[in-house]
């Protein structure tokens, strides 16, 4: 869809009774534009369409992607003061196509949300109630301190909520400033808080992109985005490990899970953790070469999918990563071939980390069925019920 300097991607998950999804990316088709007149251009799209097509919907989670965050993130934080809808993510990732903001949004039908007081966002249905929060940050003296903090104050925000991060966080998204010197750092931390958690290799770990990216604060140099639900059950939760193209994170030194689904009465959501052209032994594939890079990525995310029983054709969105940005014209034009229906965004990567991994990709899918037997007793997404099938 094409809005007058905008453009507009959309993923629909629609049903007639219940909770209705919708992923939308929006981008600026004009780079000249000054910046507020890009983001202004950008909200009365995102306006257009809350107003017309997805009329109904409610946003419960938006991450703009800037290019300068230090002089840009004011102007979208007094918009959004005006109108605190959602978690709100501000990062500073610029569009690989030359414009200066970019919108992911997430919405729904059919919920009901709420700001909580410990900077959560609180969206519930049923039984269920999803807990948001994003630009989590503090100034502590470094990367691995402020890691820490994020973490312990996080734990204490889900216990409030009658959460643990062990049995409720899905996903987390660690943003690094300067992160070829401070990741070393956030990997330490989360690797000692996780085992205080009772998270290792013996138990599981959370899905988890862990990238460059910046605060508008310069002391700040990780932020951090997170989902957990508040009424999910153990036996709801999968996770996924492809080991004929991927090994486990922890042989490398890291703590988190490649991917983890969801299984809901009728619908199964699936997360996909940043995902590079690697192989089972944890080397890098293909060096130097992109188009061979993006196809064994793409092949790693598809077998992630194909063990949670989906595929491509179910991805809700997808955020592209690329460590060298002169690969972008190359790297756009074949998501473009391939995924032409799928909202997505280009982003650069610059983390020393993924030395010869010049892409990664992370996507979220979704079951367009009911899901699989073998849930009974399990609840309904939409209605908070229970439903009974047959075993799995």
């Amino acid at each position: 869809m094409t809005m007058e300097n905008t453009s507009i991607e959309i993923f629909k998950y629609e049903v007639a009774q219940g909770v209705s999804e919708y992923h939308a990316i929006l981008r600026v088709t004009q780079s000249r534009l000054t910046y507020t007149e890009q983001v202004d251009a950008l909200l009365e799209a995102y306006q257009g369409l809350l107003d017309g097509e997805l009329k109904g919907a409610v946003a419960v989670f938006k991450r703009f992607f800037v290019s300068d965050a230090a002089n840009q993130a004011d102007y979208l934080q007094a918009l959004h003061a005006e109108c605190s809808d959602c978690a709100l993510s501000i990062i500073e990732q610029p569009p690989l196509d030359g414009t200066k903001v970019a919108l992911w949004v997430y919405l729904q039908k059919g919920v009901q949300t709420r700001a909580l007081t410990n900077g959560i966002y609180e969206v519930k249905h049923g039984a269920y109630r999803h807990l948001w929060m994003a630009g989590a940050c503090n100034q502590a003296m470094h990367s691995e301190y402020q890691m820490r903090l994020l973490l312990n104050d996080y734990v204490m925000q889900l216990l409030e909520n009658g959460c643990s991060l062990a049995e409720n966080c899905i996903r987390t998204w660690i943003f690094v400033q300067n992160v070829d010197v401070n990741y070393a750092g956030v990997v330490k931390a989360r690797n000692e808080v996780f085992v205080t958690q009772n998270l290792t290799d013996k138990t599981h770990f959370i899905a988890s992109t862990g990238i460059a990216g910046r605060h508008a604060d310069p002391t700040v140099m990780v932020t951090m985005d997170t989902y957990a639900i508040d009424g999910v059950k153990p036996e709801q939760i999968h996770y996924l490990y492809a080991p004929t193209h991927l090994n486990p994170t922890y042989e490398y030194g890291v703590s988190f899970e490649r991917g983890t689904y969801i299984d809901y009465g009728d619908r199964r959501h699936v997360f996909i953790s940043g995902t590079a052209s690697i192989n089972n032994k944890g080397e890098i594939m293909h060096p130097g070469d992109i188009r061979q890079q993006t196809l064994r990525m793409w092949e790693n995310v598809e077998t992630l999918l194909k063990e949670a029983e989906c595929g491509f054709e179910h991805v809700g969105h997808l955020l592209v990563y690329l460590r060298d940005i002169a690969d972008y014209g190359v790297v756009r034009d074949m998501f473009e071939e391939r995924f032409p229906n799928i909202p997505k965004a280009n982003i650069p990567d610059n983390r020393a980390t993924s030395k010869g991994r010049h892409n990664t990709a992370q996507s979220a899918g979704y079951l367009r069925r009911k899901s699989p037997a073998g849930q009974a007793g399990r609840q309904d997404w939409t209605e908070g019920r229970y439903i009974r099938v047959s075993p799995y």
